[in-house]
Parts: structure tokens; sequence; C-alpha cells
């Protein structure tokens, strides 16, 4: 089996939609995505999702089922119940006097790397983020969908590994966004999601890649073969968009800090 996750395009978050980059960005996705044999199509409800989607579904003539568990990881994070993450997350928007809620992610490097639980595959359950947010009920609810979509393909999650009910080759798509693919990725691969959502980086419309290998008869893990793939806009002369990076040195006050 084979699975495809593409990020939307450069984001309009205000407007959940795509920046005209984005449109750009999409548009040479298309021009690409007849060679890469998508299969069955899943999409996120949120707009910059659907809107990047539309142009590859429009070139190949095809549909995609809508996952509502397929929108922007969800969990939220209240920092106002932590003086510790007041500091570990310092750009937490702010209003008469509490901080609004906020992802779980971007947490500053010093604070994740000084709590080693955050890279635990286990350990990040009883964090001080996890206490503080609806993380760990997200995060189950949006695997076991995962999940649940697996095994009607013939891959049903025992432990670490998928138990094959049904040998199959066939390849599925979904048009989301980083943290989601960044969670489901820490799943398939037995990580903390933390780890993938502080130390990855997808690019919009960046493609990435996971198969399934049976070494041993019934038993099949998933290995990737791309990550953040962005060929599609390097071949067309379009540099991939900065966004969900920081910046690459502080002195660069044009990237975000």
């Amino acid at each position: 089996m084979r699975i495809l996750f593409i990020r939307h395009g450069d984001p309009d978050y205000e407007h959940d939609t795509l920046t005209e980059k984005g449109h750009r960005e999409a548009a040479l996705l298309a021009e690409r995505i007849e060679q890469w044999n998508v299969g069955d199509c899943f999409v996120s409800p949120l707009g910059r999702a659907q809107a990047t989607a539309s142009y590859s579904l429009q070139k190949l003539g095809i549909t995609a089922q809508t996952m509502d568990w397929l929108r922007e990881f969800p969990a939220q994070l209240d920092i106002n119940l932590s003086a510790q993450l007041q500091d570990a997350y310092p750009d937490t928007f702010r209003e008469g006097g509490r901080y609004g809620k906020r992802i779980v992610w971007d947490m500053l490097p010093s604070y994740m790397t000084a709590h080693p639980e955050y890279s635990d595959r286990n350990a990040w359950r009883n964090s001080e983020v996890t206490r503080c947010s609806d993380m760990n009920q997200v995060y189950d609810y949006v695997t076991s969908q995962f999940d649940r979509l697996l095994a009607g393909y013939g891959y049903v999650r025992e432990g670490s590994l998928y138990r094959v009910t049904r040998e199959n080759t066939a390849t599925v798509t979904f048009f989301c966004h980083f943290g989601i693919t960044a969670v489901l990725l820490s799943h398939l691969w037995s990580l903390s999601p933390f780890t993938m959502l502080h130390d990855l980086v997808l690019a919009p419309t960046s493609v990435t890649e996971v198969v399934t290998e049976e070494r041993q008869q019934g038993i099949a893990s998933f290995r990737g073969t791309k990550l953040g793939d962005v060929t599609h806009l390097t071949i067309a002369g379009e540099e991939p968009s900065f966004s969900a990076r920081y910046c690459e040195v502080y002195s660069n006050m044009e990237q975000r800090h």
C-alpha cells in the first residue's frame, strides 16, 4: 500500500484560502499529478486544502472525499495554566491580561530540549503541554480515524505494526496540512508527535510518500520514500514557500521569528 500526503499551497490563513503564490503552486502540482497514480483521494474540509486539491482533481477528472479529521491538527493549548509554558511559547496572542488558546507546537527549542519527555514515544502523553491541552484526546481521535480508514484497505493496527488482512497495492492520497501530516506520520512510525511537529518542515504543496513493507507475511510497517518533495516547483522555477519555517539566521528580520 502507498500513501501520499500533500500539503496545501502557500496559505492565506486569515481567510482560509491560498495566496496568489499558493494558487501558482497548486497549479504546478496539478501539472505533475497524473504521473503519481494518486488512487483514492481524501481532503481536509478547510478552504486552503480544498482549493489546493481542486486543481489536481479537475486535472484528473476525479473527486475526493472530505474528511473532517483531516483538518489542521486541532488540539488547543491554554498556557494560562502554566507559567513555564508562557515562557516556552512567547509569541502567543494576549488580550486583557490573558493568553489566547493556541496550537500545541512551535514551542521554543530551548524549552523542548530541556524536557526530554517531549521526545519520548510514550512520556509525551504526560507532559506539561498535554496537561494544559486536549492533545491526548485529539491525537487519539484523529489516529483512530486514520486507522479505521487503513483497515478498510486491509491494514489493521496491532501495537506498532499493521496486520495485513488483505494484500493491497493501492494508493491513497490526502490533501491536508503540515500539523496533521506530522501527527499521522508520528503514529505510523511510533514516534512522539512533538518530534515530528518541531523537527520537520513540509513546504506548501510538498509531497510526502510512505509505503508498506511486508517482510514477514501478514505483518506490515510503513517506510518513507519521499519527505516534503517539491520537485514540481523547482523544475518550474517556482521558489518553495517559506511558510511553516522560522528565520534561518536571527539577524534576518524579513523572516518569521
